[in-house]
């Protein structure tokens, strides 16, 4: 019996073991590399956006890794709705957000379900930064997908280009009919896709936000819609490299919108995520972490820790300009002087309560010395009140009054030694002094 339980505790400390060392393992196989998001969840993800252009599409990927960024875009384009194209980019050229951020505002409708979406924002963004080539492979079996279904085809909004890439890999690259004219598809996909792959990852439809009137809205029902064209000329700036899996900048129509940040090079240049942009927003992965989380830290980390905000603070700055130009009198400069006023006067009046508390204090004191005088006169006192007491750095401070007070004291000894000399009868005579007063009552 005694044998029996030590054999099942042997086994109960062998499956934890195994277990624990089971444990272990995994977790250093996803600081190793382990993808955070599976293929149904990426194409769960992307199935509301891969049919997008190309050029909007990386923007939005982009974009994405800048949460933070893209939820104040959105507010801007809510308050300002009839501001679209390159005219709402450059209204935004000194916000502080990143460029891919900026380029959006082109897009109302595109920023609206992007605020409609905040979650969706950060994974597509997570995602992107920790697995781009699962991200891209995903929007090219989307596109197939759909391809095949019969939905996605070229018209008057689009040119649907298929490129065989590889023996085995094929491209499909969706471009604006009319280059400086770009439609925003809007479409379910449970319908375009044709049967969805994945029951426990179904895809989310999103219908044209309130506000947003599409024409060819009844072409929902069949597969895509359009709504009205954007007229861009310098705005779509960003690419897909689909032979590498990664994004790219074409640097010429990059600065000419962005005149206020442009960079270097010609063609096209590989794109890069920006850490100081992210705006606090923590990386989801450790690989991300150790690659974009160490340039941002320190002083930044404490400041952000208290509440401050480098690029809001650089927002409002711009905003009071922006002020001072459109008024012409100035009037931030006066707030800002105000303000500064209004905390010199708390100064002030602080210093002149603590003067006002010092002074009161030698009052006090005043006070209590001429008390004590009159007391000593009450109690029979003869003696003249001792004048006040030099400190010992007062003879430097006057040496004309400290060798006046050294003549009088040598005259005044001459004076005694007279006195002494002539015999007087105040020699022998006891000097009187009266009891000081003790409680008002006298010494017995």
């Amino acid at each position: 019996m005694k044998r029996s339980r030590q054999y099942m505790l042997f086994k109960v400390c062998l499956v934890l073991v195994l277990a624990l060392l089971s444990g272990i393992v995994m977790a250093q196989d996803a600081k190793s590399g382990e993808k955070i998001f599976k293929k149904e969840q990426l194409d769960q993800m992307m199935a509301s956006v891969a049919l997008y252009p190309d050029a909007l599409l990386s923007q939005i990927l982009m974009a994405a890794t800048y949460p933070g960024d893209v939820a104040e875009a959105a507010a801007w384009s809510k308050a300002n709705p009839k501001a679209q194209g390159d005219a709402a980019v450059k209204q935004v050229a000194d916000k502080a957000w990143d460029p891919s951020v900026q380029s959006l505002v082109a897009f109302p409708e595109v920023l609206a379900q992007m605020q409609a979406h905040p979650d969706w924002v950060q994974n597509v963004g997570d995602a992107f930064l920790a697995q781009p080539e699962d991200v891209m492979d995903s929007v090219q079996r989307l596109r197939a997908q759909a391809q095949k279904a019969g939905n996605l085809k070229t018209n008057e909004q689009q040119k649907v280009i298929v490129q065989q890439a590889a023996p085995q890999t094929t491209v499909i690259q969706i471009e604006p009919a009319n280059p400086t004219v770009v439609y925003v598809p809007s479409y379910n996909p449970t319908v375009v896709y044709g049967a969805w792959a994945y029951p426990t990852y179904p895809p989310t439809y999103w219908p044209p936000p309130p506000g947003y009137y599409h024409p060819v809205a009844t072409g929902i029902a069949a597969g895509l819609a359009f709504g009205t064209g954007v007229a861009i000329a310098n705005s779509l700036w960003g690419g897909f490299n689909w032979g590498h899996n990664d994004v790219n900048i074409n640097v010429n129509r990059y600065n000419n919108i962005n005149v206020n940040n442009r960079i270097s090079g010609n063609g096209n240049v590989n794109w890069n995520h920006n850490p100081q942009n992210r705006r606090g927003t923590p990386y989801r992965d450790d690989r991300s972490r150790q690659q974009f989380g160490q340039g941002v830290g320190g002083a930044d980390q404490r400041q952000a820790y208290r509440g401050r905000d480098t690029t809001r603070d650089a927002s409002r700055q711009n905003a009071l300009q922006s002020f001072d130009k459109r008024t012409g009198n100035g009037a931030a400069a006066n707030l800002r002087d105000n303000a500064g006023d209004r905390g010199g006067n708390r100064r002030d009046a602080s210093a002149g309560g603590r003067d006002a508390a010092r002074n009161t204090g030698g009052n006090r004191a005043d006070a209590r010395g001429t008390a004590g005088g009159a007391n000593r006169q009450a109690g029979g006192a003869s003696r003249q009140a001792p004048a006040a007491r030099n400190n010992a750095f007062s003879g430097a401070k006057s040496p004309g009054t400290s060798r006046a007070q050294v003549d009088r004291g040598q005259a005044s000894q001459r004076s005694m030694n007279t006195s002494r000399g002539a015999g007087a009868s105040a020699g022998g005579r006891q000097v009187s002094r009266p009891t000081p007063a003790r409680g008002g009552g006298r010494r017995r």
